[in-house]
């Protein structure tokens, strides 16, 4: 994929050992730091995964800082899932019958210090050009909720129990030690759409809005102080209007 830009931001593959390295450093910032370790200046969000993964990095082009940055896993079809991060914590054998090329994107995160919506946008640009260019007919990944007590987000656990399950043909079963089954516990209750949206993470509602869905239980990750579900996303099922944006966002810029 060839860079790409949308005013002030740049986004691009990462080609370097460097280029790595910053990305390690900014998923620490983003996911470690807020846990109370304690920063040293060069602490690094690793794992065996990067290796395999593509890297993704969006850049002020003024200045070349990093503020944002994803990896994606491609996958042949099915076969491999167990490849993925998500299957470390998941049951996805039903998921090893898709057919079709797959990508599991993963480690999102975005500066702390800055939240211009355009970093977000040209974010999926790079995405949806990829998806495109590699022929990918899924997209999945784990969507996390920071803090580990239910309750705090019982609103969105509500309205993704009513409206977003996943297909039973690949329906991801539980296989985590700690998990929140909140389709179980929470079969009775009624959500306030406003506010369980409100609640919801804002990844997780642009997975949502594409025709995403989710597994039925979320599990408890007390590492990093968070909870996530599976989320997967069938490029066919993308809604036109949705698809249409995407595209727009994707192919609309310099």
């Amino acid at each position: 994929m060839k860079p790409l830009s949308k005013g002030r931001y740049r986004a691009r593959l990462a080609d370097t050992d460097q280029d790595l390295c910053d990305c390690q450093r900014l998923r620490w910032q983003c996911f470690l730091a807020r846990t109370g370790e304690i920063d040293d200046g060069h602490g690094l969000d690793a794992d065996a995964l990067d290796a395999d993964c593509q890297h993704m990095l969006v850049e002020d082009a003024a200045s070349g800082r990093l503020v944002c940055t994803f990896r994606f896993l491609p996958l042949a079809d099915g076969s491999q899932i167990a490849r993925s991060y998500s299957a470390q914590h998941y049951d996805l054998a039903a998921l090893g019958r898709f057919d079709g090329p797959m990508v599991e994107m993963g480690r999102f995160c975005i500066h702390p210090d800055h939240r211009d919506p355009d970093i977000l946008r040209i974010a999926w640009a790079a995405l949806t050009r990829h998806v495109d260019e590699a022929g990918v007919e899924m997209l999945f990944g784990c969507s996390s909720f920071v803090g580990c007590d239910p309750d705090t987000h019982a609103e969105a656990f509500a309205m993704l129990k009513d409206r977003h399950l996943a297909p039973r043909r690949w329906w991801p079963r539980v296989k985590a030690p700690r998990v929140f089954r909140f389709a179980r516990v929470l079969r009775l209750r009624q959500p306030d759409p406003r506010r369980a949206m409100a609640a919801m993470p804002p990844l997780l509602r642009s997975y949502l809005a594409m025709g995403g869905w989710v597994s039925d239980h979320a599990v408890v990750d007390p590492a990093l102080k968070t909870m996530h579900v599976f989320t997967g996303v069938e490029i066919r099922a993308i809604p036109p209007s949705r698809r249409r944006l995407l595209d727009a966002i994707a192919y609309r810029i310099a």
